[in-house]
């Protein structure tokens, strides 16, 4: 049976008046205060609810308190007995979660409780709806402008040990033969010699590997490459075993890290060169959703999307993320703007303009940003060409070029049936050209050639706009996100997390992100940034009061309780 309160209808009677109005406006203008008022109502308990019966069974744990204990727990960084802590003791949490009695029922929540509600969230993937539906809230209350923002990633680790490649391949023998024993022992003993198993699970086992010296790693490597492939092919004929997911890593170590030739007795294990390993091959068997970053090294990468506004002094603004999405560390930069911008777009923020990265800023994302209506300001990746189009002047519509850095006209321009352009000078002048020496025309028997295509030409004009003063000063605010990446990496416990396995990790730095976004109206709204329609509220609630004064005759008292049962609210009057 679920328990969920009613949080929409006011109290008539303030349960937190035993506060001053001084404590109190510290309450209302930090996160607490901005959870309870703007976000506590958002929480998706119909879907939660789901999961319990409306009359059978025991009574559940309120719903609005176990969700949104889940969304303060990551933006506290907070573990598990730590959240208990802080909703049986900390008034600012019950002020957030609307608990208005003291009572174990309404103030105490067990570890075993948030596990099973944080599955709920993972299963249902509602940490992306809790993230984008109460971002959203903030970003309409607020009245944030989205018209401008940047793009970025960084690269964080899970709860995984950093392990090199002979690590890998034997913690992910020693955990097929721990698993294998545990759920079947009669093959484990009936099939493995006690060689193979001391050299795994012996005690010295995990202190043996890690002491391997660099001159004999290549030959400890081929030693259990054999090993790799001797359990995969002895377990083979057992389905019960390769439906066991400790022995499909094995199969993908060996496939990843190994080069198996040969049949029967002529097989062979080579260890295969290191720049010949995939990125997206096994970091560690304990998140075999891991990937690798040859920059940043191994774990996952998140791609954030947030608002900025070009500040001057004295003004108050406030900037939140808007899309956040985790991905292997091994995913290129370069496919996430267009899942970000589709992302943003049904969600009615999506911006005119977009600073990026270079990884960003090829001419295909470009190109289809520009067909959602979205400018993206990014260096072009790459190195400038030695005879690039600098000083050439293009027909803006057909590409052709209508003069060169001389200041003449071609004698003809056409395109061809591959795409490509063609545009002809004349020999004698372009010969002796001063530009002749970083002109891309090339001079042949009876004229001088031109051919380009119409990317050539976008990239030149993207290089020419970069020296400008007026690309410099619009660019500079994309350095702005790297203290977003920052503050979740040392603020919120992004940069080494308490889970692994894409779902979970996923589910954490969502919830992070909206963590930030709390903060941060909570540091706007400290600062005196009103919500929208906050000064007019104001103004008609002081005209109602003034009203309400004039009329001495009557006193009216109402007093409002609630249901335990059916969490429904009764007035007296």
């Amino acid at each position: 049976m679920f328990t969920a309160k009613d949080h929409q209808t006011e109290w008539l009677f303030d349960p937190w008046e035993q506060f001053g109005p001084k404590r109190r406006k510290l309450l209302e203008d930090s996160w607490a205060g901005i959870f309870r008022t703007y976000l506590l109502e958002k929480l998706p308990v119909d879907v939660v609810a789901r999961y319990f019966h409306e009359q059978l069974g025991r009574p559940s744990k309120e719903l609005y308190t176990a969700v949104g204990a889940l969304i303060l727990q990551e933006l506290h960084d907070l573990s598990d007995p730590d959240v208990v802590h802080a909703v049986a003791f900390y008034t600012d949490w019950h002020y957030a979660l609307d608990i208005t009695d003291e009572s174990d029922d309404s103030t105490y929540i067990c570890e075993r409780t948030l596990r099973t509600y944080r599955t709920i969230l993972i299963q249902e993937n509602l940490d992306k709806m809790l993230f984008e539906t109460m971002t959203d809230k903030m970003i309409a209350t607020f009245g944030v402008d989205t018209s401008k923002q940047r793009l970025d990633s960084t690269v964080f680790r899970s709860n995984m040990r950093k392990l090199g490649r002979i690590r890998i391949c034997a913690r992910t023998i020693e955990k097929f033969l721990k698993k294998l024993k545990r759920t079947q022992n009669e093959l484990f003993v009936a099939h493995l010699t006690a060689d193979i198993t001391d050299r795994y699970l012996a005690k010295n086992a995990n202190s043996y590997f890690p002491r391997v010296k660099p001159s004999e790693s290549s030959k400890t490597l081929n030693d259990i490459g054999d090993d790799l492939l001797f359990l995969i092919e002895r377990f083979r004929p057992f389905e019960t075993v390769c439906e066991l997911p400790e022995y499909r890593l094995l199969e993908r170590v060996l496939r990843e890290q190994f080069t198996v030739t040969g049949t029967g007795s002529d097989t062979t294990v080579t260890v295969r060169p290191p720049k010949d390993v995939s990125p997206d091959s096994l970091q560690n068997p304990s998140d075999p959703d891991a990937g690798y970053d040859s920059h940043k090294g191994q774990g996952y990468k998140v791609q954030i999307m947030e608002t900025y506004h070009e500040k001057h002094d004295g003004q108050l603004s406030l900037d939140l993320i808007t899309h956040v999405d985790v991905e292997p560390a091994h995913e290129h930069d370069a496919d996430a703007p267009a899942p970000a911008i589709e992302a943003v777009q049904k969600r009615d923020c999506c911006p005119d303009e977009l600073l990026c990265d270079t990884l960003y800023g090829g001419d295909d994302n470009v190109r289809q940003a520009e067909s959602n209506g979205v400018e993206v300001l990014a260096p072009v990746p790459g190195p400038a060409p030695v005879h690039d189009f600098t000083g050439f002047s293009f027909d803006p519509e057909t590409m052709f070029v209508i003069t060169c850095p001389a200041d003449h006209a071609p004698d003809r321009v056409k395109r061809t049936t591959k795409g490509r352009i063609s545009a002809r000078f004349h020999k004698k002048i372009c010969s002796c050209c001063p530009h002749l020496n970083r002109c891309p025309a090339k001079i042949e028997k009876k004229a001088a050639f031109i051919r380009y295509d119409d990317k050539i030409v976008r990239l030149s004009q993207r290089r020419a706009y970069e020296q400008t003063d007026t690309f410099k000063h619009r660019y500079r605010w994309r350095a702005g996100i790297e203290a977003t990446n920052s503050h979740l990496k040392t603020d919120l416990g992004v940069g080494r997390l308490r889970v692994r396995g894409l779902k979970s990790v996923r589910y954490t730095v969502r919830l992070k992100a909206l963590g930030l976004n709390i903060l941060r109206c909570a540091r706007a709204r400290t600062a005196g940034f009103s919500p929208v329609g906050g000064r007019i509220f104001a103004h008609v609630t002081g005209f109602v009061n003034r009203l309400i004064a004039r009329i001495p005759v009557f006193t009216i008292l109402l007093s409002k309780n609630r249901c335990c049962h059916c969490s429904g609210a009764f007035y007296h009057v």
